[in-house]
């Protein structure tokens, strides 16, 4: 039987994430709004700097934390030593749907990782080296967009 060509990761990451969509849709989320909770797990953040985090337009982000607000699930605050500068945070139902979110998108690529055997646990530890060159990758990016600032 013939070896199996190495597969396209960008492929492999769009069946992933369609998996990822599905699951998180159990607990009535979008993929973008999931993101954002995800986000916003770690802290607040101005709407601006979800933007970036995400790779995305301000206006779609702006629609994104809209329908979330809708929902009670995000608050939007202003700072107290200005009020100009509106920050996004988790409510408690927020947290709730996240935490649900989380597990049941966990649940399903582990149910969908048993199918490799033994090789489950170190599929989900090759995705902390991605974790970290997506910041690093956002970082070098910053520090860049920095430099052509401060040049001009």
């Amino acid at each position: 039987m013939p070896a199996k060509p190495a597969p396209n990761p960008g492929r492999v990451l769009a069946r992933l994430a369609r998996q990822v969509e599905l699951a998180a849709g159990k607990a009535e989320l979008t993929l973008s709004q999931y993101r954002v909770l995800g986000i916003l797990g770690d802290g607040q953040e101005a709407s601006s700097v979800l933007a970036d985090k995400l790779a995305v337009s301000r206006p779609s982000i702006t629609g994104v934390v809209d329908g979330l607000v809708a929902r009670g699930l995000v608050q939007r605050t202003s700072a107290p030593e200005d009020r100009r500068r509106v920050g996004v945070d988790l409510t408690a139902e927020g947290r709730c749907v996240l935490a649900a979110a989380d597990e049941e998108v966990e649940r399903r690529l582990r149910e969908i990782a048993e199918h490799l055997g033994e090789g489950a646990d170190d599929a989900f530890a090759g995705l902390a080296p991605w974790r970290d060159a997506l910041d690093a990758h956002r970082s070098a990016r910053h520090a860049e967009r920095d430099s052509v600032g401060a040049a001009r």
